[in-house]
Parts: structure tokens; sequence; C-alpha cells
């Protein structure tokens, strides 16, 4: 199937599967969990496919502050995955390092990038909680609204 007639779902279910045979055959993955967390919050917060594609269009690999802007609301995604290794659960979560947006998505995913939870926050109430703590984990996280 070519990529003109292929949607964005199928698209991604075909990156994660090469990522996990890369995994598998060489034991390290490829980084690919912040472009499939950004297409993931996307969707979660209601995206069709069109505004997705438009959304990303125009983008460069990083933005400083967020990761996309959908209704005029900037977002900052973070997510997170444990490795094939055993007893590798996620403890210790990305901070962000500034404040340029407006709502943040945390999303945990399993081994096999299935998302298991994912938490919005405000940018106001996570720099209120998160800001000072020189490690933020998954329990920090879990405080904000539950969105997956």
């Amino acid at each position: 199937m070519t990529i003109n007639k292929m949607n964005i779902d199928e698209l991604r279910e075909q990156l994660i599967k090469l990522c996990l045979d890369w995994e598998k055959l060489l034991g390290v993955a490829p980084h690919i969990t912040g472009a499939i967390s950004e297409f993931d919050a996307m969707k979660l917060i209601g995206m069709s496919e069109k505004e997705i594609l438009d959304e990303s269009k125009d983008k460069t690999s990083r933005q400083k502050g967020h990761d996309f802007i959908h209704n005029d609301v900037k977002y900052q995604v973070k997510a997170n995955r444990p490795s094939y290794r055993k007893n590798s659960p996620v403890t210790i979560t990305a901070k962000a390092k500034n404040y340029d947006f407006d709502k943040l998505i945390w999303i945990l995913y399993n081994q096999e990038f299935v998302i298991q939870e994912a938490y919005e926050w405000n940018v106001n109430e996570y720099k209120e909680k998160c800001e000072f703590l020189k490690q933020v984990r998954p329990v920090h996280l879990r405080q904000g609204k539950r969105v997956a």
C-alpha cells in the first residue's frame, strides 16, 4: 500500500511494528515515542485526520514550548514507554523545561505503544505541582485530568 492510500493510523501501526522489530533484534528501540505521542495526543483531544495533517504539514521537528496548536490552545506532549527488559516500569517522566503551552498531555504506553493511561494538565496547575520537583514521576502526573 502506498502512503497516499494509507491513513495515518495504518502508518502509525507500521512505524510501531518496525520499531518493535528493531528493538527485538538490536536491543534498543529507535526514538519514535515523541512522534507517536504527539499524534496520539491530537487524536485524544478529538482532532480529525484532516486537522492533524493540516497542523503537521508545515511543522519543524521541534518547536520551543509546545508541540502543536488546536483551537488556539498550545499543547505540550510528554510520554513514556517501558523497555522490553524485565522489571523496567516507568518510574521517572520527562519534565517540561519551559511553560510556553496552555495544556500538557502525558501519555503512558505499554511496551507495544498501546496507551495505558493519559492525563491532561493546564499549564498553571502543572507548574504549581511539578516545577519544583527534582524528578517528576507517574504518581505526580496522575493527579491531572484523566483523558484515557
